[in-house]
């Protein structure tokens, strides 16, 4: 009982938690979420501060600081993890995917549980997936088939996945912070870039690109992630009532994404700011001709049976 009384007056635990993204998303929306049930339901046992907008560390930097103990909590897009395991690749695949349903029965099933864990020799355990939605290409110029998208400089996260994707389009891929993307549009040092149509609407991209190709290509999820070393040092009931409260955070901003991926979409088309390019079956089958070959290329690296059981999430309905 001493320990447990030392441990109260030594005030409550304090999770930092840092993102990249602004507070209207679905990542913003579910760490809010979180900060405020965790206050609601554990009183000032624990308290949640929640960073975002690259306020802290942008993702590049956020998983060093972890290890630190600088930050107890982040949600990275899932490409920045592949310093510490390949697997996580799985979901930077071109065209894996058919639609966010595909993508949540996959991250629920056992494969997709399983990955939560495969960072846990390096000292980090995934909590859960938080989703965005499908991605869209803004570009300068209009780009109906692979071919349009020849020279063009895209910015893209650090991920070699995506790197091999528009190197198959014979695109330039860069790799960029998500807090320049803006600037770069803007001062048209690079052409285009891939995102959801939230980010695309949060971050004003559509402000700066005059045409969006609606091509569904790839998935834009994060995993929220936290130090072995500060998750195992917790109190077992505090450990388990956090992951519940996360658990019910997580479930609130994946029903937003749904929602907010189609209201965003409306509003940019509502801006007549850019132009929306519909694709035809004959031309996206194009794009999938063209980056399919990605596949096979990194299929070592993150194993063919987890490429196979994604796959299959497509037709479990």
């Amino acid at each position: 009982m001493a320990l447990m009384a030392g441990i109260a007056a030594a005030g409550p635990i304090v999770i930092k938690f840092s993102h990249v993204v602004a507070e209207n998303t679905p990542k913003g929306l579910a760490a809010n979420k979180f900060r405020d049930l965790v206050k609601e339901r554990m009183g000032d046992k624990v308290v949640v501060e929640v960073y975002p907008s690259s306020q802290l560390f942008d993702d590049d930097k956020v998983l060093e600081a972890m290890m630190l103990g600088d930050v107890q909590m982040a949600a990275p897009s899932l490409s920045k993890f592949d310093r510490y395991t390949k697997s996580l690749q799985l979901f930077d695949l071109p065209f894996l995917f058919q639609d966010m349903g595909a993508v949540d029965r996959f991250q629920q099933s056992k494969e997709g549980q399983e990955l939560l864990n495969s960072m846990r020799k390096k000292g980090f355990i995934g909590l859960g997936y938080i989703h965005n939605g499908l991605k869209q290409l803004s570009s300068s110029k209009p780009m109906r088939v692979p071919a349009d998208a020849a020279g063009m400089k895209f910015r893209i996260m650090a991920s070699n996945v995506l790197a091999a994707q528009f190197n198959a389009m014979k695109a330039i891929p860069l790799k960029k912070p998500f807090s320049e993307v803006f600037i770069l549009l803007q001062t048209r040092a690079i052409d285009g870039q891939e995102n959801t149509w939230s980010n695309i609407y949060s971050q004003k991209y559509f402000e700066v690109q005059p045409y969006i190709t609606e091509s569904n290509h790839g998935v834009l999820d994060y995993m929220v992630v936290t130090s072995t070393e500060f998750w195992n040092d917790l109190p077992d009931d505090i450990r388990t009532e956090l992951k519940q409260i996360l658990d019910e955070a997580i479930a609130y901003g994946n029903a937003i994404a749904l929602e907010k991926d189609t209201e965003d979409k409306q509003k940019i088309i509502d801006s007549k700011r850019t132009q929306i390019i519909t694709l035809t079956p004959e031309e996206r089958t194009q794009w999938v001709e063209v980056m399919k070959p990605v596949w096979k290329q990194f299929e070592e690296e993150i194993g063919k049976d987890l490429i196979d059981a994604a796959y299959k999430a497509n037709q479990a309905h």
